[in-house]
């Protein structure tokens, strides 16, 4: 009988597409999808779904949900109209980009509608993807406008 603290059961996510278990791949296997090593990812292959795990987890746990190849361009494309916004704060406030990364996803998760605690691009799906996509492109529009008008300034 074991005593103390419980151990947590290993993560072990699921495909989001067709249900099916995810297997943890490494580069060298059959199914892994880059040619050189980025690090081991939980896979469908059926699907082509995949997702890295976070940097040195001794448990493999996984980053986010399984991403098909719409989902992950969707959010190549939210990083990069995201990322000017991030480096403007940096620039104006001062502040470090942890903070500001932080401070516009809490700004775009409430623009969304998705609990800001637990937003994150890395947990978002297609449609919330291209809602995010569109209020950054919308507000950069806007700024560009109006500079003086911030709503990540606010927070």
């Amino acid at each position: 009988m074991r005593v103390g603290r419980p151990v947590k059961p290993l993560p072990h996510p699921n495909c989001d597409y067709c249900g099916a278990p995810a297997t943890l791949t490494r580069a060298g296997d059959e199914a892994y999808p880059y040619r050189d090593d980025h690090g081991p990812l939980w896979m469908c292959a059926d699907c082509q779904a995949w997702i890295g795990i976070f940097p040195r987890s001794t448990r493999n746990v996984p980053l986010g949900r399984l991403a098909d190849a719409r989902l992950r361009d969707l959010k190549v494309k939210l990083h990069a109209a995201l990322e000017p916004l991030v480096q403007a704060k940096v620039r104006r406030d001062g502040c470090n980009v942890f903070e500001a990364r932080s401070k516009g996803m809490k700004w775009l998760a409430q623009a969304i509608g998705v609990e800001p605690d637990k937003c994150s691009i890395h947990t978002l799906d297609a449609d919330q993807c291209e809602r995010a996509i569109a209020v950054v492109e919308h507000f950069a529009q806007e700024r560009g406008q109006h500079p003086s008008d911030s709503a990540v300034d606010e927070r």
